[in-house]
C-alpha cells in the first residue's frame, strides 16, 4: 500500500492543509500524519468528514506520499504544487510555490 495523508482546503481561507498526528490541521505537508495501512487511512477519512461537518475544511482527499531524503513528497503534480504553494500570488504572507520541487 502506497502512503497516504490526508489534505483539505480551510473553509475560512481556501489555503491547503493537511492533518497532522494531533488531529490539527496544519499548513505544513511535512507534519502530516503518514497512514500505512487501509485502518489508519479509514481512521484520517473519519476524522476528516467530522471536521468537515463541522465546517472546518472543504475538499477532503486522501492522497498518495512517498518519503524522499526524510521527507513527505506527494505523487502527484498536483499535490506537490498545493503543498508548496499557489502558483500566483494569492494571499498576503504567502509564498508562491518553489518551481522546483514542482517539477522534480
Amino acid at each position: 500500500m502506497t502512503a497516504k495523508v490526508l489534505t483539505a482546503n480551510r473553509l475560512t481561507d481556501g489555503i491547503a492543509v493537511w492533518l497532522d498526528a494531533a488531529g490539527n490541521w496544519s499548513e505544513d505537508l511535512q507534519s502530516a500524519l503518514v497512514a500505512r495501512h487501509a485502518e489508519a487511512v479509514a481512521s484520517i477519512e473519519e476524522i476528516g468528514k467530522r471536521d468537515f461537518a463541522a465546517n472546518k475544511v472543504v475538499d477532503l482527499a486522501v492522497i498518495d506520499v512517498q518519503d524522499v531524503d526524510g521527507r513527505i513528497w506527494p505523487v502527484r503534480v498536483r499535490e506537490r504544487i498545493r503543498a508548496a504553494g499557489p502558483t500566483i500570488a494569492y494571499a498576503p504572507g504567502y509564498k508562491i510555490a518553489d518551481p522546483d520541487f514542482i517539477a522534480s
